[in-house]
């Protein structure tokens, strides 16, 4: 007898080997329908696999995470099927899923258009239409690499015979098309529905540029129809709210061939930034820290101690001079470690808190470059508190909830919580390591937070928060971090006098809220569709005049927004053109300008302005000093 334990705790008992699909039909007629696969002792395998010893079972369907991936992967030989049925002399290579769906590289005499993709995406549908049985088999490698050969698919009996001699491959064949894989599979095609083809981009064979340049088809999948036009629609509004359109529409910033990777900032994008750099200075300043600056380029040795030349050396920049090598630093930390030995440290100086506007620089692949999402020069908030193990909760609780306030003023409050906890292989004690893991779990329930535990993600030199923002349309954007270092302060030889008057390594939590500068910009553009809050916008107020009649008027109110609102002055832009109002108004709304004010001689008479707000809200006509007190409220609220 085999005995099968379904997730419920229920058993259900064979007269002998029993697959996946008979245990899901013993249950009921919909879930055999329903199953794509199923977890046996945890291990994600095919609707055909064969059990002949007692085991844990659980089916996986359309509804569980493991069962999309099953859909994609799945999709990705479909669209191999498809690409080969209608171009026979194309050749397969490798098809994984991705996030939100997958991709498969071909090499083919000439470039996929857009009018291949419509056609091959129809006859996936027609092959998905015959409902074929995928159907799994095993050969000896170099019997397979012969039969891969035989077909004329010599990019896949290169990949068989990277293989091991010994081991046995498979491969899964749906109608005349077979493809190697490890599986699992979707029993049959026609369990794959609601696909589509997004679009067709070069590829090097194996990742190297010395190779030949294959076609990566990228494709999504989804679990139900209404899935698959709910992530189109997330994909039409994201290109909409594409920061590097907005970047240029906006007058932002700008990215140049002469400076690849690197941002060129724009007066209005730099009012942008300088807001957030100010924000963020007096949040240093409410919560203790200190802020430092620390040398763009460091000695090749300091690298070497921190471990880092060893572990980035490819991703830093390098130079030399005088017969020494020295490196443009990608992360702060090294530098306000040797700030902080600058004089001896008694235990009564800490928590000492560090904060610095850093500047980092990382030879990022051009592949990888993204506007000002990813870049090669970025500057950080960065900041280090040098503390004891002792203060390391209370330290992660403060953080925790200063972030939170932070986050909201930007607009952000869904906010994921996840806690990486030590690797296989680290350094530091476990009784360290208990200690930290407890502190940062303990510091989300003091700070209200539910969090997720991420088994073995830590950092090899100790334990971290991860702070993900969801945006306005879903997406989600891991920002900030704190995490628990044991290791730096020992590479660097970093001490403090502690009560005992013994010296003491401190433990480093490194800490970032809003993490890269530019990035963070880039989704506050995204998040707000370009219309940034009053308080963030780089023009708060436009003033327009109607005739050359109120242009002086229009100074005056210009001049006094200036100088209103707690001292600091409102951003005005003042338009005194010759153009019809219309156009006028119609131009500033396109720059997604909170307020406009428009003054004509009814205006100027009586020292009023008519007011519109952004969405073409018109909020009628107002004294200068009801306007200034209506924005004034708007600006604190950060709303």
């Amino acid at each position: 007898m085999v005995q099968i334990t379904l997730p419920d705790g229920s058993l259900r008992e064979f007269p002998g080997p029993v697959t996946v699909a008979d245990v899901a039909a013993s249950i009921g007629a919909g879930l055999a329908k329903a199953a794509l696969g199923g977890k046996v002792n945890g291990q994600l395998v095919d609707t055909s696999f064969s059990m002949s010893a007692n085991a844990n079972l659980a089916i996986v369907t359309a509804k569980d995470p493991e069962g999309l991936d099953l859909i994609r992967h799945s999709t990705a030989h479909l669209l191999a099927y498809a690409v080969k049925d209608l171009f026979p002399q194309a050749q397969v290579t490798i098809g994984p899923v991705i996030e939100n769906g997958f991709y498969y590289d071909f090499s083919y005499s000439r470039p996929f258009t857009p009018e291949d993709l419509v056609a091959i995406e129809k006859r996936m549908t027609e092959l998905a239409n015959k409902d074929e049985p995928v159907v799994r088999r095993v050969l000896p490698r170099d019997e397979a690499v012969a039969y891969f050969k035989s077909l004329g698919e010599h990019y896949k009996a290169e990949i068989i015979a990277s293989i091991p001699a010994d081991q046995d491959v498979s491969l899964y064949r749906e109608g005349i098309f077979e493809d190697l894989c490890r599986g699992p599979h979707v029993p049959s095609t026609g369990k794959l529905k609601h696909f589509k083809l997004m679009k067709v981009a070069g590829a090097y064979w194996r990742g190297d540029s010395k190779n030949e340049m294959l076609q990566r088809v990228y494709g999504t999948a989804w679990a139900s129809k209404e899935d698959l036009q709910q992530y189109l629609t997330r994909l039409e509004e994201a290109e909409k709210r594409d920061h590097r359109k907005l970047g240029r529409e906006l007058d932002l910033f700008h990215i140049d061939e002469h400076a690849p990777g690197l941002v060129f900032w724009h007066p209005k994008g730099w009012t942008v930034w300088q807001t957030i750099e100010q924000y963020m200075r007096q949040v240093y300043r409410d919560n203790g820290y200190q802020e430092v600056k620390g040398p763009q380029i460091l000695d090749k040795t300091l690298w070497e101690k921190t471990g880092h030349w060893d572990k980035y050396r490819d991703n830093m920049f390098t130079t030399e001079s005088e017969k020494r090598d020295y490196a443009l630093k990608p992360m702060n930390c090294p530098g306000h470690i040797l700030i902080f030995k600058q004089g001896i440290k008694s235990y009564r100086d800490l928590p000492l808190r560090y904060g610095e506007f850093g500047q980092c620089h990382r030879n990022e692949p051009s592949g990888g470059l993204h506007g000002i999402m990813r870049v090669r020069g970025f500057t950080q908030d960065d900041g280090h508190i040098f503390c004891t193990e002792d203060q390391i909760l209370p330290e992660c609780d403060t953080f925790t909830k200063v972030l939170k306030k932070v986050y909201a003023d930007f607009g952000f409050t869904d906010i994921l919580y996840k806690v990486s906890t030590r690797p296989a292989a680290r350094i530091g004690s476990d009784e360290l390591w208990d200690k930290a893991e407890k502190a940062l779990m303990d510091s989300l329930r003091h700070s209200g937070c539910d969090f997720v535990i991420s088994e073995g993600d830590g950092a090899f030199y100790g334990p971290k928060i991860e702070y993900t923002l969801k945006d306005a349309i879903g997406r989600e954007w891991q920002c900030g971090t704190i995490q628990v270092d044991f290791n730096l302060s020992e590479r660097l030889d970093a001490e403090y006098v502690a009560e005992d008057g013994s010296r003491q390594r401190p433990v480093i939590l490194h800490r970032a809220i809003v993490g890269s500068m530019e990035r963070f910009i880039g989704i506050l553009i995204e998040q707000h569709a370009g219309a940034l809050p009053t308080w963030l916008s780089p023009v708060q107020v436009s003033v327009l005049n109607i005739t050359d009649a109120q242009a002086d008027y229009c100074r005056e109110i210009a001049a006094k927004l200036h100088k209103s609102v707690s001292n600091q002055g409102l951003r005005v832009e003042l338009d005194l053109r010759n153009e019809k109002i219309t156009y006028k108004i119609r131009e500033h709304s396109l720059q997604k300008l909170p307020y406009i004010l428009v003054a004509g001689d009814k205006e100027k008479a009586a020292g009023t302005v008519a007011v519109r707000a952004r969405g073409n809200k018109d909020l009628g006509v107002m004294s200068i000093d009801a306007f200034i007190e209506l924005i004034a409220a708007d600006i604190a609220s950060k709303a």
